[in-house]
This record gives C-alpha cells, structure tokens and sequence, in this order.
C-alpha cells in the first residue's frame, strides 16, 4: 500500500466529518470521471472515455446491459483462460438468450467468431500464466463481422504498456489491486467514444442521468462516460486509489516494463537453475509482469512461504505465481527462489490452510 493512500483515507474522512454533504459538490460528485480520466492517461484513451466502478464484473455487466441477447447475433466468444467472474457472468447470460462459445486459444478464438458474434470478451494478459495474448487479429476478426471486444486488462495496466486506442477495441475493463497499487474498490470501464455516443446501458443508475439533481421521472442519458455509471460511487475507494495511480504515473509504465522483463527473465533464470519447471512463457514479448511456476503440492509451498514472510499467490491446476514489482529487489527474487528450492527439496512443506486458493 502506498503511504499516501492512508493520508487519502484521512482527507477523506477529514472531508466527510467537516464538510458532510457539501463534499458531494466539491468533487465526490465527479470521481468517477476525474479519477477515470487518470486511468485513461495510462491506457492510451481519451478523457471522458473511462468510468470508475466498483470491480470489472459491474463493469463488463454494464457493458452486456447495452445489447439485446435474443436476436440472431448473440454469441460470446470467449478463451477459457478468462478470469472466473468473467466467465461465471457471460455464462449467466444464457438466461437472456446469449449462446456461449469457450475457445482454447487465440487461433480457436479469432475462427470461432463469425456474423452471430455479438461480443469477444479477453484477456490482455492471461492470469493463471501471466502470458500476453496476441490482441490485434481477434480484434481484426471481430470487427470483420460487427462484433465487439471487451478487453480485461487487469493483469496488464501498471506493469505491460497499453494503448486501446491504437488497439481499437471498443471496451476495456481492469481494476486497481495489482499493479496499479490502487487497491480494492476501484474497477474501471473505457467505452470507445463514437460507441458511448450512442450505446443505452440498461444497468443505469442517477449518475447516468443527463441532470441527476433533477430528480426527473425519466431517464435521459448523460454524455459519454457519465451514462455507463450507475448509483452513488466509492468515494473512499477512488481517493485511495489514486495514491497508486499517481507513483504509476511518476514513474512511467515503460520504465516500470523494463525493470519488469529483466526481473522477470532473472526469475525465469533462477528457477532454471533450481531445477523447477516454470509454466510462463519464455518469451520476452509474450511474457507479462508475473512468472508461475509449478511445484509439488504447491498450495503447501506457498503456505510454508507465507509463513516465511514471502509473499506470492498460487493458482489451482497451475502453480505459484510470482510478481516483482517496480519496488522489488533483486535480492528479494533470490531468496524467493531459494526458499522455493529448499521447500521443495526438503519435501516437507507445511500443509495448506482450508479454504486457501
């Protein structure tokens, strides 16, 4: 966590406790767009074009709201790699009349979608396996047939450099947990312009009313952004945020990118000398900001690490993942690993907690 983000929380709560309701008119009002436009100088959008939520599931069902699942375009395509709340939301929508199509691969994706497609929902950066996905021809091939991308660049933003304008997707979705150090509470949603000028979400609440304060019996969209917003926002959440953002922003995706491939390549190194098999792609270029590698009863490993006071995450059916970041040392890369090695060596990892994964 950021230092700053508990001096937000303060401001915060300073605000809330002195200027109660005035606070609403003093800028809580706007975050969701001010605070997006921060998110969109980090994806290559423009201003107005990105709205902050509460997670990428509110997010990606905002965008499933504008479109009518009984016609004969109604297909989602998407890669069985997408995180599960994603997936568990498109798989939901067979109630509405939505066909469901899972693919494996890019290759299966990009053959999958045709002139029933309606949606592609994927992934910039796969997060069982922190392998970059190759964007552009599933994109090419949508917009072949009219149909639309969703990209999830939740595991990428912070840490992979990213332009959705020059992609032309016509949504992104992420969040700020990882490497945006933003942490939770704050989603986030960009809209291609010339589409959130005519697109009608009906998950809609009083922010995307053209004059909320109006309390008008009707709706009346708002202006870009603004109508792909829904009820009252997370004021603490998006002051926290922010704190995140700003370090992100100081000091360069591109610059955090390069300290992140020559640290993940050291780290891809050092489990090729351990004897342990990584799962991530060797790849520069195909690489993300995390390295997983796969370990004997790797829920106990990462447990007995935990305990050790190093922290990564694991991933069912894949294996530990690891993810320096900006601020890490290489230093602390090497005792990760070696602690690894010793564990597993010693093949006497304490067992995992009930209910870890």
């Amino acid at each position: 966590m950021p230092a700053e983000a508990a001096r937000r929380l303060a401001a915060y709560a300073n605000a809330w406790s002195t200027r109660g309701v005035r606070a609403w008119g003093e800028g809580w009002w706007d975050l969701p767009i001010t605070v997006g436009d921060q998110i969109a100088r980090l994806i290559g959008a423009p201003p107005g074009s990105t709205a902050m939520h509460q997670n990428v599931t509110i997010a990606e069902a905002v965008v499933l709201s504008c479109f009518d699942l009984h016609g004969e375009r109604r297909r989602i395509v998407y890669e069985e790699e997408n995180f599960p709340s994603v997936r568990y939301l498109q798989q939901a929508q067979r109630g509405r009349g939505a066909e469901i199509v899972v693919c494996r691969n890019e290759e299966e994706i990009v053959s999958a979608i045709d002139e029933r497609t309606l949606l592609v929902p994927i992934s910039h950066v796969i997060f069982k396996t922190g392998r970059i996905q190759d964007v552009e021809p599933i994109v090419e091939r949508a917009h072949e047939v009219g149909a639309h991308v969703v990209l999830d660049a939740y595991q990428s933003v912070g840490s992979v450099p990213l332009d959705v304008t020059a992609l032309d997707v016509d949504f992104a979705v992420g969040g700020s947990v990882k490497w945006l150090c933003g942490g939770p509470g704050a989603g986030w949603l960009y809209v291609r312009p010339d589409l959130a000028a005519t697109l009608e979400p009906t998950l809609v609440g009083w922010q995307a009313h053209a004059r909320p304060f109006g309390f008008e019996p009707e709706l009346e969209y708002a202006q870009g952004s603004w109508r792909f917003l829904t009820g009252t926002p997370n004021v603490p959440a998006l002051y926290a945020a922010t704190a995140g953002y700003d370090i992100v922003e100081e000091i360069g995706v591109d610059r955090i990118r390069e300290h992140s491939v020559r640290q993940t390549g050291l780290l891809v190194g050092l489990l090729d000398e351990a004897g342990l098999e990584v799962v991530s792609p060797r790849e520069t270029e195909r690489r993300g900001g995390s390295v997983v590698v796969r370990t004997p009863d790797f829920p106990a490993v990462h447990a007995e690490l935990e305990e050790r006071g190093i922290i990564c995450d694991f991933r069912p059916d894949v294996g530990l993942r690891l993810g320096p970041h900006f601020f890490n040392t290489d230093e602390e890369l090497e005792l990760a690993v070696s602690a690894i090695r010793e564990i597993v060596g010693r093949g006497a990892a304490m067992p995992a907690p009930a209910g870890s994964g």
